[in-house]
């Protein structure tokens, strides 16, 4: 991946660090220098540890990780820290599941329970904003909840499936076209929503899987890209004019063909161990329905 441009945090707050704060930043600072993984912060509700760690940040430097263990917390979290870095990239990353539950099977019965789920648009959509922010930037605050620990792909894979446009590129609209496929973006041309695309003539018009109201739309003079403009998705006004915007996949789980078909026989591999395991322990049926579900 390649080297991202430098950047420098700046803590914004109409006060500074007083009392114990300033001893606590420089003990933290220093230790963390010295390549001290695990440390403790102490302090009474009130005491000013998350504008502590801000100052900590900004001394250090480096994209930051900020943990949660529930999602409400890590909501006020993300808000005070937007507070302290206004200026700064300050995200908000938690499972995007309103309801789930797992697929379950009752032998017994014969009974199988399909998986059922909610997913909430919104948090999906910061969670792409997340992870775009730490691929185009340095200065980056993630305010997580314990979701952040489950793999979501490849980050090599994920910025490999993404497109840099520029205006006055050549760029074949059926290429473009078939990029956006491969990036999980669907064709659409009447119901225009996050991660889908549609074509109006010598236009392609593309909704970002990050973007609130702000999509993007392209237009063609032959296989030359003329024009890139933001626009408002509510009422069709034009916003910018860019020279050069990065295109993200519409989903995270993207992998290469090659990739897919590895992904296929492992799985077909894993089926057939779990199953001759299931017939072994004289589980007929069991070993049936995993076979009949894997190949469903």
């Amino acid at each position: 991946m390649t080297e991202l441009p430098p950047a420098k945090f700046t803590v914004t707050a109409p006060y500074q660090p007083t009392g114990d704060q300033p001893r606590a930043i420089a003990q933290l600072v220093k230790s963390l220098q010295a390549g001290n993984h695990e440390q403790t912060l102490l302090g009474v509700t009130g005491s000013g540890k998350t504008f502590t760690m801000a100052n900590v940040i900004a001394q250090l430097n480096r994209p930051t990780l900020v943990i949660s263990h529930n999602k409400t917390l890590a909501a006020q979290l993300a808000s005070e820290f937007r507070e302290f870095f206004p200026n700064h990239a300050v995200h908000y990353f938690v499972s995007f599941y309103d309801y789930y539950q797992p697929e379950s099977y009752i032998p017994r019965t014969d009974t199988f329970i399909e998986k059922t789920m909610a997913l909430n648009e919104e948090i999906s959509r910061l969670r792409h904003a997340a992870t775009q922010a730490l691929l185009s930037r340095r200065d980056v605050v993630i305010v997580a909840s314990v979701s952040c620990i489950y793999g979501l792909g490849s980050p090599v894979v994920y910025k490999f499936f993404s497109q840099t446009i520029q205006r006055g590129q050549a760029y074949p609209r059926r290429q473009l076209l078939a990029s956006l496929v491969n990036m999980q973006y669907q064709r659409n041309d009447l119901a225009f929503k996050r991660g889908a695309f549609r074509v109006k003539g010598e236009m392609i018009e593309i909704f970002p899987a990050m973007a609130d109201r702000i999509a993007l739309r392209l237009r063609y003079f032959g296989d030359e890209i003329e024009m890139i403009e933001e626009f408002n998705v509510l009422n069709n006004e034009t916003l910018n004019r860019l020279d050069t915007v990065d295109i993200y996949p519409a989903t995270h789980y993207v992998a290469p063909l090659d990739n897919r078909l590895e992904i296929i026989a492992q799985i077909e591999r894993d089926m057939e161990t779990e199953s001759a395991a299931l017939k072994a322990a004289g589980k007929e049926l069991e070993a049936y329905r995993l076979q009949q579900r894997t190949r469903f």
